[in-house]
């Protein structure tokens, strides 16, 4: 490939969908503007102008322009190359560290955030797949229907969010994960054939970790305790927990010991009514082999 055209998908790929600063989020708002205003000043100290920076680093010069700005969340590459040619000493490449941080939405941060202290997780699905289970195609393909619709920023932004929380099973050690599905929602080919396929196949991949229990409700249960909707469950190191049921105290996060226990109970019930977690395996191996 030409420089030119090196120069062209690096600039394609880091103006892209996904990257925008979003002007409600105060903090991060906070951060990439600091991080953009370092930028410019560590620039102009050495001599640079917006122009010879954008060609050293290999990005174009209008998005050199939004970074410093603070109007666009840059990429690590961005700031690695900008720590090189800026000769910074490891300094703006460690801003990353905070930037990371702001990437995504400001709810899925809290989420994450609680998701990556957590000791024991335990969700209940009532009418799709968790999170912490969707495949980026599978994960864009909700986005995208959603009414009223999402910009394809928008829907970036939160894709790359939600497969983001999936380094949750890299942890060590390793956190407690439980999940119940529907049978409904993994006979819905979201997405299309291959889309589905490949969902389900991330779904077995889970299923068969050492620190994750998998079952599915079957649509012939007689006896469902999770007909009120979704249940999560997190406990912490220190024993406190937080859980938050849709159908339960107005759908709020909850703390209080008896309201956890109600909870606990109706999420015990559900897992005890699905399929075994050999049995739902099973089940989702027989699905992926009818598509």
């Amino acid at each position: 490939m030409s420089v030119d055209g090196e120069v062209r998908q690096l600039t394609d790929e880091a103006d892209g969908p996904g990257w925008e600063v979003d002007p409600e989020d105060e903090w991060g708002v906070a951060v990439i503007t600091t991080v953009g205003r370092q930028l410019r000043l560590r620039r102009e100290a050495v001599g640079l102008r917006a122009a010879e920076f954008a060609t050293a680093v290999g990005y174009g010069e209008d998005l050199v322009y939004k970074v410093e700005g603070g109007k666009r969340i840059p990429r690590q590459e961005y700031l690695d190359r900008a720590d090189e040619v800026l000769d910074a000493g490891g300094l703006i490449a460690a801003a990353w560290e905070d930037v990371k941080k702001v990437r995504y939405p400001k709810k899925v941060r809290e989420l994450a955030k609680l998701e990556a202290q957590a000791v024991e997780v335990g969700v209940y699905e009532s009418n799709g797949l968790n999170g912490l289970l969707q495949v980026a195609d599978h994960a864009r393909a909700l986005f995208e229907a959603m009414q009223p619709p999402y910009s394809p920023d928008e829907v970036e932004r939160m894709v790359a969010a939600r497969v983001a929380r999936a380094s949750i099973y890299e942890r060590r050690p390793a956190p407690a994960l439980s999940f119940v599905l529907e049978e409904a929602a993994l006979r819905r080919p979201i997405g299309g054939t291959m889309v589905w396929r490949q969902q389900l196949e991330r779904l077995l991949e889970v299923g068969r970790l050492h620190n994750v229990v998998l079952q599915v409700m079957p649509l012939n249960c007689e006896t469902h305790s999770g007909m009120d909707g979704k249940i999560e469950l997190l406990k912490f190191a220190d024993g406190s927990a937080v859980g938050r049921s849709v159908g339960a105290y107005s759908g709020r996060p909850i703390s209080d010991p008896k309201h956890l226990r109600f909870l606990e109970l109706r999420y015990g019930n559900i897992r005890a009514q699905a399929l075994s977690p050999r049995e739902s395996l099973a089940f989702i191996e027989q699905l992926l082999g009818e598509t």
